[in-house]
């Protein structure tokens, strides 16, 4: 049985779900979000509450179940407060920089890296060596995070490159003489 599935997504005032089969349209005051879920769960919208439930006792339906009930509440949270993922940048002259619909990359290479931004998806650089991603999708904003690490991830012996907040390198000893 799952855990997640039993409970209830609250709808909070000010946010309107529809739902039109296995279509969930959530609407909210930062946007709007759809998700279509799979025909192993059913879904209920009763008292400001979605409920999702197993459509039978096979084990992809109860597979189903929770993580149906999970992309419906990141999409409730998605349009009420919205996503963020932030990045640092480690390296003596490593910065970025936000140029019009684009991030400036300066990562040790002979070339500067040049990400477009992707609709819906902000990026702000508050310190150079510092990228905050927000936006409503939290999928999309997982994507571009590593999208943008994925350019220069860390390296273990000096610990330089694009690395999520809080993330643990696990750094390396060098070669002895």
């Amino acid at each position: 049985m799952s855990r997640i599935g039993k409970r209830p997504v609250s709808i909070p005032s000010g946010v309107t779900a529809t739902l039109d089969g296995q279509h969930v349209a959530v609407k909210g005051p930062k946007g709007e979000l759809s998700q279509h879920l799979v025909d192993d769960v059913l879904l209920k919208l009763e008292d400001g509450e979605l409920t999702v439930s197993p459509r039978d006792e096979s084990k992809r339906s109860q597979a189903m179940w929770g993580m149906s009930r999970t992309l419906i509440a990141n999409l409730v949270t998605g349009v009420t407060e919205g996503f963020t993922k932030k990045l640092e940048i480690t390296g003596v002259g490593y910065r970025a920089a936000v140029q019009g619909k684009a991030l400036q990359l300066n990562l040790g290479f002979s070339h500067d890296v040049s990400y477009p931004i992707p609709d819906g998806i902000e990026i702000q650089c508050p310190k150079p060596t510092e990228i905050v991603v927000s936006g409503i999708d939290k999928q999309k904003v997982g994507q571009v995070a590593a999208e943008i690490r994925a350019y220069r991830p860390p390296e273990p012996y000096k610990g330089k490159g694009v690395r999520y907040e809080g993330e643990y390198i696990l750094r390396k000893e060098g070669k002895k003489k």
